[in-house]
């Protein structure tokens, strides 16, 4: 009878333990899925706060008052919105350098100042060129100077802010372009730009939550105010 009572006895802390390491797992998996919750909720409410910004930036450069517009010179409007905090700012694609447009010696000359030795420089612009050449048709994204034979991680992410598709310039307008891409392009001092961004430009927009999430977009636009009924802009690319 004894024994039997200690075998009942083993049984039963067997299955307390059992159900204790169950009900843990329990509370581990149900607290895992409150951090999920938590984090896909911020992410959705920094999307859409970022999203608000990325159109207050639009209304103003649709704003018939000329003077109401924002300038392309990358200066960061604080504004709100649905408590969240947002950072937005403006660049002009005319101060870029375009890979469909741009020759084969200013391209080598970006691709040097981001670390590329002189004679890989040239070959990368080469091959930019031969690409634009072979397919008959421009380059259609930034990610594309990325596949090129040779080109490394390093060079890219600092050519990458620095390089557009949408210009139409052979050379970045000195106006709008970056004091950085001034220098390692030679190419007049200017100051910055006091006129309208034009109808082409990427907004950087930062939104942080209560909390101090925060989320980024940037997304390059072509503002297309005239038809009727149409949306007033197009995105030609979206980075978040």
């Amino acid at each position: 009878m004894k024994r039997q009572r200690g075998v009942a006895l083993l049984l039963v802390l067997w299955v307390l333990a059992l159900l204790g390491t169950l009900l843990a797992g329990l509370v581990g998996w149900v607290h895992l899925q409150n951090r999920q919750a938590l984090w896909q909720r911020q992410h959705l409410q920094g999307q859409l706060a970022a999203e608000a910004g990325i159109a207050m930036a639009v209304l103003a450069q649709l704003d018939h008052d000329p003077q109401r517009r924002w300038l392309a010179d990358n200066q960061v409007h604080v504004l709100r919105f649905e408590g969240a905090e947002l950072a937005v700012s403006l660049r002009s694609e005319q101060g870029q350098v375009d890979l469909n447009a741009a020759p084969v010696e200013l391209i080598a000359r970006l691709l040097q100042a981001c670390g590329a030795p002189p004679g890989d420089a040239r070959q990368l612009a080469q091959s930019v060129e031969r690409r634009r050449a072979d397919d008959q048709a421009p380059l259609r994204m930034v990610e594309e100077l990325r596949e090129l034979p040779g080109m490394t991680q390093a060079i890219y992410q600092r050519a990458a802010p620095y390089v557009t598709l949408w210009s139409g310039l052979p050379a970045p307008d000195p106006r709008f372009a970056a004091p950085w891409l001034q220098q390692a392009l030679n190419l007049p001092r200017a100051r910055s730009s006091v006129t309208p961004a034009g109808s082409i430009f990427t907004v950087k927009s930062r939104a942080t939550l209560p909390g101090g999430y925060t989320t980024t977009l940037r997304v390059t636009l072509l503002l297309n105010p005239s038809k009727e009924g149409a949306r007033p802009y197009r995105v030609l690319r979206w980075q978040e």
